[in-house]
């Protein structure tokens, strides 16, 4: 009997320097063989997946945390931000300093000083110009290069997701103003500190598009699996028989886990494919 497997990215499926290991490569097309079907279910914009992770047989992609969904190269689900209720969160950011990048399919599109802030804290105090600054410089690089600072390309009707580095007010305030009119997490990415968040359309998460999948795809929720590591994979874990946290998984995440598999370096998800007999 064929599986469906879906595959957060940061953390379960790319190890900490966003890159997939081999094995997890070898295990993913070994099981793809099989008949088994893997999904991308990320928290990232479909502009933001690397060619890495796209080049994997994939038989579709869940985007933005749920946002986006294609399957079999079909859209079938895009969820979008109302314009005018989208501007108005910009400039509450704007006013509070606080940095941010809109997440569309056409890209992602950096606040004004989004890049130098990134910069500062990838260095951390290290000189830009030293060996070490110069190598942790280079692992964002691939990210940097995506950010898009020409506001006139932005089309504010196409925007399914906004990202927020913030260290000038308490997340919580940020929360408490939006919570009930968009889905509100704190962000997925440690560097960008505790107080940073991502904002998502009302009501869309990883569970309710892996439900959207199912239902397209008319398969059985008990025929199907998922690898996380975040708070935000806690719906997709919900929505799936058997949810398997990475060995670096957040504890809210371990907590609901069914089972613990080991890290993105230390082939988690061969280990764990390999056990259930996919491969």
């Amino acid at each position: 009997m064929e599986k469906l497997i879906f595959l957060d990215v940061d953390g379960t499926l790319c190890n900490d320097a966003g890159i997939i290991p081999e094995s997890a490569k070898k295990a993913i097309n070994q099981a793809a063989s099989k008949g088994h079907q893997f999904f991308l279910c990320t928290g990232r914009s479909k502009a933001e997946i690397t060619q890495e992770a796209l080049d994997l047989p994939l038989t579709g992609i869940i985007g933005a945390g749920g946002g986006y969904c294609e399957v079999d190269d079909e859209v079938i689900l895009h969820k979008v931000f109302d314009s005018t209720e989208l501007l108005k969160l910009i400039v509450f950011l704007e006013s509070n300093q606080i940095d941010y990048y809109l997440e569309s399919n056409n890209g992602l599109f950096a606040s004004e000083n989004l890049k130098t802030t990134l910069t500062n804290l990838t260095l951390n105090g290290v000189s830009a110009d030293s060996e070490e600054g110069q190598a942790r410089l280079g692992k964002i690089q691939w990210f940097m290069d995506l950010l898009i600072e020409d506001k006139e390309q932005i089309d504010y009707a196409d925007v399914n997701k906004v990202s927020f580095v913030n260290h000038s007010i308490p997340y919580k305030k940020i929360h408490h103003k939006y919570y009930g009119d968009f889905q509100m997490m704190r962000s997925t990415v440690p560097a960008f500190g505790p107080d940073s968040g991502e904002i998502g359309i009302k009501n869309i998460h990883k569970k309710s598009a892996i439900e959207a999948v199912l239902k397209h795809l008319n398969k059985d929720k008990a025929d199907t699996y998922a690898f996380g590591d975040g708070h935000n994979d806690v719906e997709m874990f919900a929505a799936v028989a058997t949810g398997i946290a990475m060995g670096n998984a957040c504890a809210e995440l371990l907590a609901v886990a069914d089972e613990v598999t080991t890290s993105p370096d230390e082939d988690g998800i061969a280990l764990a494919l390999k056990k259930h007999k996919l491969i």
